[in-house]
């Protein structure tokens, strides 16, 4: 949430963390956060990020209570950009609904019988 509302570098727009991973002895933590834009925006929001990392790390101290707080290192999640693209593909190369539903109703009259049988 401290991302969202307090982080207030303009670079830092249009960024959701979708994944964090500690290191076992809890020092270190790798903020992964998916950018929508381009590259060179997604580039500009990561290192939005990385200065805001002292920021956010006193955040995560008033939060939690532990012997240390974790560093923070922020990488890039391609995993929804890369998604949006398959899907994107996908639409591409498979049938629209209305295709479909137009060559159902051009099935000649005794294949229409076969259709509704499981």
């Amino acid at each position: 949430m401290a991302i969202l509302s307090q982080v207030r570098d303009p670079r830092v727009r249009g960024v959701t963390v979708t994944r964090v991973e500690m290191a076992p002895d809890m020092r270190n933590a790798t903020v992964h956060v998916s950018v929508m834009g381009t590259p060179a925006q997604e580039q500009l929001a990561l290192r939005g990020l990385a200065n805001s990392a002292g920021f956010l790390q006193a955040q995560i101290a008033d939060k939690i209570e532990t012997r240390y707080t974790p560093r923070l290192r922020f990488e890039l999640d391609g995993g929804v950009k890369h998604s949006l693209e398959i899907a994107r593909v996908l639409g591409s190369v498979l049938p629209s609904d209305s295709e479909t539903d137009q060559a159902d109703t051009d099935l000649p009259p005794d294949q229409e019988e076969d259709r509704s049988d499981p």
